[in-house]
Protein backbone atom coordinates (compact mmCIF):
# COMPACT_ATOMS: atom_id res chain seq x y z
CA UNK A 1 0.00 0.00 0.00
CA UNK A 2 3.11 2.42 0.41
CA UNK A 3 3.92 1.62 -2.68
CA UNK A 4 1.98 4.37 -3.56
CA UNK A 5 4.14 7.22 -2.73
CA UNK A 6 6.87 6.26 -5.23
CA UNK A 7 4.58 7.36 -7.95
CA UNK A 8 3.44 10.31 -6.39
CA UNK A 9 6.92 11.35 -5.42
CA UNK A 10 8.10 11.39 -9.31
CA UNK A 11 5.09 13.39 -10.09
CA UNK A 12 5.54 16.14 -7.69
CA UNK A 13 9.13 16.09 -7.50
CA UNK A 14 10.06 18.48 -10.41
CA UNK A 15 8.03 21.03 -8.84
CA UNK A 16 9.75 21.37 -5.57
CA UNK A 17 12.98 23.19 -4.05
CA UNK A 18 16.15 21.63 -6.22
CA UNK A 19 17.90 22.28 -3.01
CA UNK A 20 18.27 18.70 -1.43
CA UNK A 21 17.41 19.75 1.91
CA UNK A 22 14.28 21.70 1.49
CA UNK A 23 13.28 19.13 -1.15
CA UNK A 24 13.31 16.43 1.51
CA UNK A 25 11.29 18.84 3.76
CA UNK A 26 8.35 19.85 1.01
CA UNK A 27 7.98 16.46 0.61
CA UNK A 28 6.32 16.01 3.73
CA UNK A 29 3.48 17.97 2.47
CA UNK A 30 2.73 15.11 0.30
CA UNK A 31 -0.20 13.41 1.17
CA UNK A 32 -3.16 11.98 -0.56
CA UNK A 33 -5.61 14.73 -0.42
CA UNK A 34 -2.86 17.37 -1.07
CA UNK A 35 -1.47 15.36 -3.99
CA UNK A 36 -4.95 15.11 -5.51
CA UNK A 37 -5.77 18.86 -4.84
CA UNK A 38 -2.55 20.31 -5.77
CA UNK A 39 -2.85 18.49 -9.56
CA UNK A 40 -3.34 21.10 -12.20
CA UNK A 41 -4.83 18.30 -14.62
CA UNK A 42 -2.47 18.56 -16.94
CA UNK A 43 0.35 16.99 -15.45
CA UNK A 44 1.43 19.72 -13.42
CA UNK A 45 0.79 20.38 -9.41
CA UNK A 46 0.99 23.45 -7.61
CA UNK A 47 3.51 23.75 -4.82
CA UNK A 48 1.35 26.17 -2.86
CA UNK A 49 -1.58 24.27 -3.00
CA UNK A 50 0.35 21.11 -2.07
CA UNK A 51 1.59 23.04 0.83
CA UNK A 52 -1.54 24.60 1.91
CA UNK A 53 -3.74 21.13 1.85
CA UNK A 54 -1.65 20.32 3.71
CA UNK A 55 -1.60 22.31 6.82
CA UNK A 56 -5.19 21.60 8.13
CA UNK A 57 -4.40 18.07 7.56
CA UNK A 58 -1.63 18.27 9.62
CA UNK A 59 -3.31 19.64 12.65
CA UNK A 60 -6.47 17.62 12.39
CA UNK A 61 -4.46 14.64 12.34
CA UNK A 62 -2.25 15.72 15.30
CA UNK A 63 -5.20 16.77 17.20
CA UNK A 64 -7.23 13.99 16.25
CA UNK A 65 -4.23 11.41 18.18
CA UNK A 66 -3.68 13.33 20.66
CA UNK A 67 -7.35 13.21 21.95
CA UNK A 68 -7.42 9.78 20.96
CA UNK A 69 -4.35 9.32 23.33
CA UNK A 70 -5.78 11.49 26.39
CA UNK A 71 -8.80 10.59 26.03
CA UNK A 72 -9.45 7.41 24.50
CA UNK A 73 -9.93 5.38 27.35
CA UNK A 74 -13.23 7.43 27.75
CA UNK A 75 -14.49 5.64 24.65
CA UNK A 76 -13.31 2.23 25.32
CA UNK A 77 -16.13 1.18 22.61
CA UNK A 78 -15.99 3.16 19.40
CA UNK A 79 -19.45 1.41 18.46
CA UNK A 80 -21.54 3.72 21.65
CA UNK A 81 -21.33 6.71 19.37
CA UNK A 82 -22.03 5.27 15.89
CA UNK A 83 -17.75 5.35 15.13
CA UNK A 84 -18.06 1.88 13.73
CA UNK A 85 -20.09 3.19 10.85
CA UNK A 86 -18.39 6.00 9.81
CA UNK A 87 -15.95 4.31 6.92
CA UNK A 88 -18.23 2.36 5.46
CA UNK A 89 -20.70 5.86 5.30
CA UNK A 90 -17.38 7.82 3.91
CA UNK A 91 -16.72 5.27 1.08
CA UNK A 92 -19.93 5.15 0.26
CA UNK A 93 -20.02 8.71 0.15
CA UNK A 94 -16.99 8.61 -2.00
CA UNK A 95 -18.34 5.99 -4.55
CA UNK A 96 -21.54 7.60 -4.64
CA UNK A 97 -19.59 10.61 -6.00
CA UNK A 98 -17.30 8.23 -8.44
CA UNK A 99 -20.13 5.88 -10.17
CA UNK A 100 -21.72 7.85 -12.84
CA UNK A 101 -23.03 5.85 -16.05
CA UNK A 102 -23.31 2.00 -16.77
CA UNK A 103 -19.76 0.75 -16.63
CA UNK A 104 -18.89 2.47 -13.32
CA UNK A 105 -21.98 1.25 -11.53
CA UNK A 106 -21.57 -2.26 -12.79
CA UNK A 107 -17.90 -2.14 -11.67
CA UNK A 108 -19.20 -1.17 -8.53
CA UNK A 109 -22.15 -3.87 -7.80
CA UNK A 110 -19.62 -6.54 -8.70
CA UNK A 111 -17.00 -5.51 -6.00
CA UNK A 112 -19.86 -5.25 -3.61
CA UNK A 113 -21.17 -8.97 -4.63
CA UNK A 114 -17.66 -10.42 -4.68
CA UNK A 115 -16.44 -9.23 -1.56
CA UNK A 116 -20.01 -10.18 0.04
CA UNK A 117 -19.40 -13.32 -1.15
CA UNK A 118 -16.08 -14.21 -0.26
CA UNK A 119 -16.05 -12.64 3.40
CA UNK A 120 -17.95 -15.53 5.57
CA UNK A 121 -14.53 -17.77 4.68
CA UNK A 122 -11.66 -15.73 2.31
CA UNK A 123 -8.64 -14.58 5.45
CA UNK A 124 -9.10 -11.00 6.15
CA UNK A 125 -8.00 -8.47 3.14
CA UNK A 126 -8.65 -11.16 0.43
CA UNK A 127 -12.31 -10.01 -0.07
CA UNK A 128 -11.07 -6.45 -0.68
CA UNK A 129 -8.50 -7.44 -2.97
CA UNK A 130 -10.89 -9.96 -5.30
CA UNK A 131 -13.25 -6.81 -5.75
CA UNK A 132 -10.99 -4.61 -6.75
CA UNK A 133 -10.35 -6.86 -9.48
CA UNK A 134 -14.02 -5.37 -10.61
CA UNK A 135 -12.48 -2.52 -11.44
CA UNK A 136 -10.74 -3.72 -14.80
CA UNK A 137 -14.44 -3.52 -16.69
CA UNK A 138 -13.11 -0.10 -16.76
CA UNK A 139 -10.28 -0.69 -19.36
CA UNK A 140 -11.01 -1.00 -22.76
CA UNK A 141 -8.85 -2.50 -25.61
CA UNK A 142 -7.78 0.59 -27.81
Amino acid sequence: MNARWLPMGFAVGPFLSRRPLFRAAQAQALVDASFALSSRGDGTYDRGILFGATLPQFFAWSGGTALGVLGGHVLADPSSLGLDAIFPAFFLVLLAGEVRGRGPLAAALLGAGIALALMPFAPPGVPVLAASAAALIGLRRS
